[in-house]
């Protein structure tokens, strides 16, 4: 299977403004590229790549005075398959696990372990441990929160959603991720593209978030908002929680005035 991916964002900055911008999709899916993923910027500046301490790869430029277009696009070869479900995928204690990924045990910015782990231990320490746990976990996240772009807020926390019980993917991932925490599993934030491959059309295409979990020895992918297995998933950035992976971080006031995003399968690669 093909998959184009792509973004139109255009923001407006009253002065030059430093940015940092993650949207390129992450090193372990360019080998899967059939087109490389090309990005314009009108006007034409000057930028740099580097790769942060999630491995993710950062854009960083200045915006000059006015309007500055983003624009990125490409095509990746992808499996076609589902998400891989592991029923029997396990824990692993906390002496067993490898270094790198512990920081995902810890509370973030928008992950507040110590405001849920209370909650989380009545609601779920009695169950079973391993995958069944945390999709339990997942399917409480996709009942208690109802999905809804007005209520979006950047600053809302995992415990602010539990309270409130609204929200958007960011938003479901947060809380999902701090529950299973909670439990001394590994989780950790993702973003990227995810279109309506194999379902019907639902929302206007986004970037999504979801969740992988270290269970079973590896990181495994869990998706609260969607709550069942999906096709074609392309991830950009990876870290532990929305706050360490914005689209666009500026280091000064903007205006977003456009943005689109487009992800859906095609025939072939456009000579």
């Amino acid at each position: 299977m093909l998959i184009r991916f792509g973004y139109d964002i255009t923001v407006a900055c009253q002065q030059d403004t430093s940015m940092i911008c993650v949207l390129s999709i992450r090193d372990e899916r360019r080998s899967d590229l059939r087109r490389e993923e090309r990005v314009i910027l009108t006007p034409s500046v000057h930028s740099t790549l580097y790769r942060d301490g999630f491995g993710n790869q950062c854009r960083r430029l200045v915006a000059p005075a006015g309007s500055l277009r983003i624009w990125g696009d490409g095509i990746v070869a992808d499996s076609g398959l589902h998400d891989q479900v592991e029923r029997d995928a396990a824990e692993t204690p906390i002496a067993g696990l490898p270094d790198d990924t512990l920081t995902y045990l810890l509370g973030s910015r928008y992950c507040e372990t110590d405001r849920l782990s209370q909650i989380a231990w009545d609601m779920f320490g009695h169950l079973p441990h391993g995958w069944s746990r945390v999709q339990s976990i997942c399917d409480y996240v996709n009942g208690h929160i109802r999905f809804n772009y007005q209520n979006a807020r950047f600053s809302r926390t995992a415990y602010e959603a539990w309270q409130e019980q609204t929200g958007v993917c960011r938003d479901f991932a947060h809380l999902a991720i701090a529950l299973i925490r909670c439990m001394n599993i590994p989780a950790r934030y993702v973003n990227g593209y995810l279109g309506d491959i194999g379902v019907p059309v639902r929302d206007p295409m986004d970037f999504s978030a979801w969740v992988e979990v270290f269970v079973g020895g590896r990181w495994t992918t869990f998706d609260p908002r969607n709550n069942t297995p999906r096709i074609g998933r392309i991830k950009v950035a990876e870290g532990r929680d929305a706050a360490d992976v914005p689209l666009i971080h500026s280091f000064g006031p903007h205006l977003l005035q456009e943005f689109k995003v487009w992800c859906y399968e095609v025939d072939s690669v456009p000579a």
